[in-house]
């Protein structure tokens, strides 16, 4: 049964320097796009990129005519993010698009003058990209985050699903302020519901194990996992370890929940991508990122995997059913 029709979903694209509109005739525009991850065929950065740039495409920007795109991955290497970010500058860029916090504050302490878009970075106020919402100042814009309110929505849902839930386990890259910060936002509401939180801030791979042995040690009712590239890169072996300890879990990010996730609730990608194309756009045209306020998620996708909850020994509630806009038979 499917509610609606999967959209592939795309992340972030660009913009150009911003002191004078040019008319997109009259000139090549170059975009760089910027992860903590490498770009490679097939890859979920790749699959974004192409999104983003498929959407410019049907704004009048043609790739090879006045469109050049560079690609800058950091193979998981943090470290390697500002020489990076240098890279781009020398090829003269005009936005550069930073998906993740560690990329977007890779970009904004080493160029003041180009435009950076961010997706995918956390709350851009609270970890210092942007002075505010409507007036960000500086060189930065983008897609905000919304996690403070989606988190009571995702654990209504797991509750929902588990009415006994009194201890959540939550998983996130303690390595990612952003996604720090996205953890606590969770943690906050879930204690304001009465429910125990477990943290488990993973580093690097390594720490899953230490992660998982600590929920088998001390076992939780539910799990909840904060989507970065880090836990998007070893999903498969949070799936399994769900699965044999029959764990019910919530993911921020719908690809989860069609690649043997349990369910996830979280903005709209297309919805994602047609405002980070509207940035761009506006940007390209001459707006001023210091201006330019950023967008925020209003349409939002609850997906369900059914075949998933049958493995866990799960019924889904009917009251949950209902309200999902794509289920996973």
């Amino acid at each position: 049964m499917r509610r609606r029709p999967f959209l592939i979903l795309a992340i972030g694209l660009p913009a150009l320097t911003w002191p004078a509109a040019r008319t997109q005739a009259s000139r090549l525009y170059r975009i760089g796009f910027l992860s903590p991850v490498n770009f490679a065929p097939g890859s979920a950065s790749a699959s974004l990129a192409d999104g983003m740039i498929h959407r410019l495409e049907q704004l009048g920007y043609a790739r090879g005519t006045n469109l050049e795109v560079e690609t800058r991955g950091a193979d998981r290497n943090l470290e390697r993010l500002p020489g990076l970010v240098e890279e781009l500058a020398a090829k003269k860029v005009d936005v550069i698009v930073a998906n993740s916090y560690p990329a977007a504050a890779a970009a904004k302490q080493r160029i003041s003058t180009i435009a950076i878009v961010v997706i995918n970075a956390g709350d851009p106020v609270k970890t210092g990209l942007v002075a505010s919402l409507k007036q960000p100042g500086g060189n930065v814009t983008g897609i905000s985050d919304v996690a403070a309110e989606l988190a009571p929505k995702r654990l209504e849902l797991l509750k929902e699903t588990v009415p006994g839930l009194k201890r959540v386990a939550m998983l996130w890259n303690a390595n990612d302020l952003g996604m720090t910060m996205r953890y606590e936002a969770s943690a906050a509401v879930a204690r304001e519901l009465g429910v125990v939180v477990q943290p488990l801030g993973v580093r690097e791979p390594n720490d899953f194990e230490d992660a998982f042995a600590a929920m088998s040690r001390d076992v939780p009712d539910g799990l909840l996992m904060v989507s970065d590239t880090l836990t998007f890169l070893n999903r498969k072996r949070v799936y399994d370890f769900a699965a044999a300890r029959r764990l019910p879990a919530i993911y921020e990010d719908e690809r989860y929940a069609r690649d043997s996730g349990l369910m996830s609730y979280g903005p709209d990608p297309v919805e994602t991508v047609e405002r980070a194309a509207s940035l761009v756009d506006r940007l390209l045209k001459g707006a001023n990122p210091a201006e330019l306020p950023l967008e925020q998620p209003t349409r939002f996708r609850l997906v369900i995997n059914l075949k998933t909850a049958k493995e866990l020994g799960l019924s889904i509630p009917p009251s949950i059913l209902a309200r999902a806009d794509e289920v996973i038979e």
